[in-house]
């Protein structure tokens, strides 16, 4: 039974990395004109505190009851990537959720075949 369970745990493991978000880089100039991916290998060559704290415990179990913790850990799996379709969904079809009001109404008026009046300031011209 150990071996069969052996490459489900690994499988496991997999999927809840994949599923972790990736760690932000500080921006540098280069960075900031070439964008690259993040790969696998680059997680796991520097783990966040949560990826080390997801392989501790896969590394170490705490009790016997190996079957109860798949089946908890497929569970999670199945949690995060409904969290990050649901982030993608609305994202997609709430567009205007991350823009300020004045953003909002700009947009609205363009939509509808209007531009806004340039708002008079006082000290320009």
């Amino acid at each position: 039974m150990a071996s069969q369970t052996r490459p489900q745990i690994l499988s496991l493991y997999r999927r809840i990395l994949r599923e972790l978000p990736t760690r932000a880089v500080s921006p540098t100039p280069a960075s900031l004109t070439v964008r690259t991916k993040s790969t696998s290998h680059q997680k796991l060559s520097a783990p966040s505190p949560l990826q080390q704290r997801v392989r501790a415990s896969f590394t170490n179990p705490r009790s016997t009851n190996a079957e109860s913790q798949i089946a908890q850990a497929e569970q999670f799996v199945q949690y995060i990537q409904a969290q990050r379709m649901y982030a993608t969904l609305i994202e997609r079809y709430n567009p205007g959720m991350g823009m300020t009001e004045e953003e909002r109404v700009r947009l609205t008026a363009r939509r509808v075949g209007m531009n806004l009046p340039i708002e008079f300031e006082l000290g320009k011209e």
